[in-house]
C-alpha cells in the first residue's frame, strides 16, 4: 500500500511511527509549515516533520491546499491511501477523492462524540469514564465520515491529558495498522454511519477554558486540572498573581470557595471548593519552574485564609 501521511503534533508522530514499522510504503509526509516560537521568533519544525525526517521520509509543508495547489504532488506520489491524524486543515474534495482506498482519519474520541480540535481534553474535563480511537473515512464535513474501526479504553480517575494523549496515540497506531491491512485485504468491518443527532463538538482550548472556578465541586475542578495538564495548565490567582495547578486530589473540607485551609504534610495545599476540597500537589508560580507545592512553601509563605481567584 502506497500511503501519504498528513499530520502535525506529537500525537500524529506516534501514528506515523506505527505505519513506518509495517510493509506499507510511505510515499511522503505532509505537515503544517514551520512556525516562529519564543522570544527570538525562531522557526520551529512540527513534531511530525522531525519524526518524518528521522525516518528518512520526504516532507511537504504547503501553505495552502486550496484551488488544486497540491494536485501536482499527488500526481507525482500516486498514493493508494491518505492517512490523516491531527493535520489541522480541512482537506478539499480533490484530495479526498484522489486515492483508490480513500482518505482515512485517526480521531481520538468515540465519534460522533467530541468532533473537533480537542477531544482528549474535553473527555477528561467532562468527567467521561471511557474514551477511545476511531478510524473513519473522511468526507467534506468535520469528523462526520463513516466509522471503519473503533478501540475503547477507560479513563483513569486522575489521568492527565498528556498521559491520555500518549496512550491513545499508541492505541490509534496499532488500530490503524490493523485497519489498513483489513482494508487492503477487503476484510474490514462494514463501515458504520455516524448518528449526527448524538454528536458533540470539542472546541479549541482557550485561556478562559483553563481558568478555575472555585464555586464548582472538587470533582469538576479536579477534572479540569487533569484535562489542562500538562498544557496549558489550569490556573487561578494567589494575591493577584497567576498560579498554574497541574496536580490535585479530592478530599473533604469546608470554607469559602477557593479558601486556603492550610498545608498538610505529604498531602498538599488544602483548598475549599463549592463542595468538598482539593489537596493541590503540583504548582507553578510566576518566574519559577513547576514544583511540588510543599517544596515551594519551604521558601515562600502561603497564607491560610487567602481566597484563590479573588482578584
Amino acid at each position: 500500500m502506497r500511503i501519504l501521511f498528513m499530520g502535525t503534533p506529537d500525537f500524529a508522530s506516534e501514528i506515523l511511527r506505527a505505519i513506518a514499522g509495517t510493509q506499507n510504503e510511505i510515499v511522503g509526509v505532509v505537515s503544517q509549515p514551520d512556525k516562529p516560537k519564543g522570544r527570538g521568533h525562531k522557526f520551529v519544525p512540527t513534531d511530525v516533520k522531525v519524526t518524518a525526517e528521522s525516518l528518512g521520509l520526504t516532507v511537504y509543508q504547503p501553505e495552502t491546499l486550496k484551488d488544486g495547489a497540491f494536485e501536482g504532488i499527488l500526481d507525482n506520489l500516486k498514493p493508494d491511501m491518505i492517512v490523516v491524524a491531527a493535520y489541522g486543515k480541512i482537506l478539499p474534495e480533490y484530495i479526498l477523492n484522489y486515492p483508490e482506498y480513500g482518505c482515512v482519519n485517526v480521531h481520538a474520541s468515540l465519534l460522533p462524540k467530541y468532533r473537533g480540535a480537542a477531544p482528549i481534553q474535553w473527555s477528561i474535563i467532562n468527567g467521561d469514564e471511557e474514551t477511545g480511537v476511531c478510524i473513519m473515512k473522511m468526507e467534506k464535513g468535520l469528523d462526520t465520515g463513516d466509522i471503519i474501526s473503533v478501540e475503547k479504553t477507560p479513563i483513569g480517575e486522575y489521568e492527565t491529558a498528556g498521559e491520555l494523549f500518549d496512550r491513545l496515540a499508541k492505541l490509534g497506531g496499532k488500530l490503524l495498522v490493523r485497519t489498513i491491512a483489513e482494508m487492503e485485504n477487503s476484510t474490514a468491518i462494514l463501515c458504520t454511519k455516524q448518528d449526527g443527532s448524538q454528536s458533540t463538538y470539542a472546541e479549541k482550548i482557550t485561556k478562559e477554558t483553563a481558568k478555575i472556578d472555585w464555586s464548582q465541586s472538587c470533582e469538576k475542578i479536579s477534572k479540569l486540572i487533569c484535562g489542562m495538564s500538562p498544557f496549558p495548565g489550569a490556573y487561578t490567582t494567589y494575591k493577584n498573581e497567576m498560579v498554574k495547578i497541574y496536580e490535585a486530589v479530592k478530599t473533604n473540607g469546608e470554607g469559602k470557595n477557593g479558601e486556603i485551609l492550610g498545608i498538610e504534610k505529604n498531602k498538599g495545599l488544602k483548598v475549599a471548593c463549592g463542595s468538598g476540597a482539593l489537596y493541590i500537589k503540583t504548582v507553578q508560580f510566576p518566574g519559577l519552574k513547576r514544583m511540588n507545592v510543599e517544596d515551594y512553601a519551604r521558601g515562600h509563605e502561603i497564607e491560610n485564609g487567602i481566597v484563590l481567584g479573588d482578584e
